[in-house]
């Protein structure tokens, strides 16, 4: 059994897995106006952090102008996506950026969990150009199972708006394991690293594309620093089977006008997921790249059978502290 969704429960395992050092989180360094190119997934460099955050480069900005505008002043961020890495985060940053009181940056910047030391200054400067009433707005995946974020963040801005895209963590690890098999065709089987021991059944919780989905654990860190009212939780897989729905509700929190609405998407069956429709001034649709989409290698069905339970205590205490039922279950039992 799980332990008890309170603050200072993080003892034991709970514990060694948030304390654990994080395999580097999901980084795309693309553009907003490069969507049809398959963007690196890599560790976002100085060099790139610098060119989105500069004038006339589209890395910084929300609106699909061909130009940053160079006015404005660059502020820090009043709204950043925490989390979760292969959730569906680059595809909320796509779609919040179709608003025009949004601007955000395209790269990941890290700050609160690889580049601190460099000071908020350099984090500011990240930061596209906004006019008053506009949001800045970044996304870092890794943030929310880094320990040290809630606090950076708080002290930063104790009213930041947090928002967290989770997604059913059987499949959010089967994803996060196919991303780094196409960069290292030569690792292990996600049966083998999924095992401390196979014949026993002991799911091994110290690799990070399991402990990710543990959201709860992760969660309790951030409810020290933060109330539920100032996090919103969005469902990777309505985001796919619904997205304007979850985007009302991203406006909604971010006190925005529902401007990206239903129109704003239409359905890639190639792809099988929600693209942007073409804006006016583009050439390009607004498709994520070849990155995204990626077809998973077939996975034992005892391995997911003991996935599913061993997740599942965590999944119903998310629902508890969070107020929401993601029905990950539900979903499964419907297979």
């Amino acid at each position: 059994a799980p332990p008890r969704a309170s603050n200072g429960s993080r003892e034991g395992a709970a514990g060694t897995w948030l304390r654990t050092q994080l395999a580097p989180g999901e980084v795309i360094t693309a553009q907003s106006g490069a969507f049809e190119r398959d963007p690196q997934e890599s560790s976002t460099t100085d060099e790139e952090l610098s060119r989105a955050g500069s004038p006339g480069s589209r890395g910084g900005g929300g609106s699909t102008t061909s130009t940053t505008p160079d006015y404005g002043e660059k502020r820090l961020p009043q709204a950043l996506i925490i989390g979760v890495k292969k959730g569906g985060t680059r595809a909320l940053l796509e779609a919040i950026r179709a608003h025009p009181d949004v601007r955000a940056v395209g790269t990941e910047p890290h700050f609160f969990d690889r580049n601190y030391e460099k000071g908020l200054e350099w984090y500011r400067d990240v930061m596209p150009k906004t006019l008053e009433g506009q949001i800045t707005m970044e996304k870092t995946p890794s943030y929310f199972v880094t320990n040290e974020a809630p606090r950076r963040i708080h002290s930063m801005a104790k009213d930041a708006k947090l928002i967290v895209v989770v997604r059913n963590p059987v499949t959010r690890a089967i994803s996060d394991y196919t991303q780094t098999l196409s960069k290292k065709p030569e690792i292990p089987t996600f049966e083998v690293l999924a095992f401390k021991n196979r014949s026993l059944g002991l799911i091994d919780a110290s690799w990070s594309a399991i402990r990710i989905g543990i959201y709860a654990l992760h969660l309790e860190n951030w409810l020290q620093y933060f109330p539920l009212s100032q996090i919103l939780f969005v469902s990777g897989e309505r985001l796919i089977t619904d997205p304007a729905g979850e985007m009302a509700k991203v406006q909604d929190f971010l006190g925005l006008k529902r401007i990206v609405t239903e129109k704003h998407f239409y359905f890639n069956k190639t792809k099988g997921f929600p693209c942007l429709k073409k804006p006016e001034d583009s050439s390009a649709p607004r498709c994520l790249g070849k990155s995204k989409g990626r077809t998973h290698p077939k996975i034992d069905p005892d391995v997911i059978h003991r996935l599913r339970k061993f997740y599942k205590p965590f999944n119903v205490m998310f629902y508890q502290m969070t107020g929401q039922d993601f029905q990950w279950e539900q979903e499964e039992s419907d297979k």
